[in-house]
């Protein structure tokens, strides 16, 4: 039963880990909000970003997915195993 348990936490911390690393991409992409710039003229003060963000894209988040996933699975499959 031991290595059931060190296995559903291998399983959590892939899951906390994909979390994170999931994060971490969409913040290091830059500042969500610009500066008000000199001779620029905005009609609202937002935090939303100018351009088209797409913050879940399989395409660029795939580790995260896969870590997550992954994570999700194993302990599925501890889960199915002892149950």
């Amino acid at each position: 039963m031991g290595s059931g348990i060190i296995l559903i936490w291998a399983g959590a911390l892939l899951i906390l880990c994909g979390v994170l690393y999931g994060v971490a991409q969409v913040l290091w992409k830059g500042r969500l909000s610009d500066p008000k710039r000199a001779g620029t003229v905005r009609t609202a003060a937002s935090l939303e970003p100018q351009q088209d963000m797409r913050p879940f894209s399989l395409k660029d988040h795939w580790p995260a997915f896969g870590l997550i996933a992954a994570g999700a699975l194993l302990i599925l499959i501890v889960s199915l195993r002892s149950g």
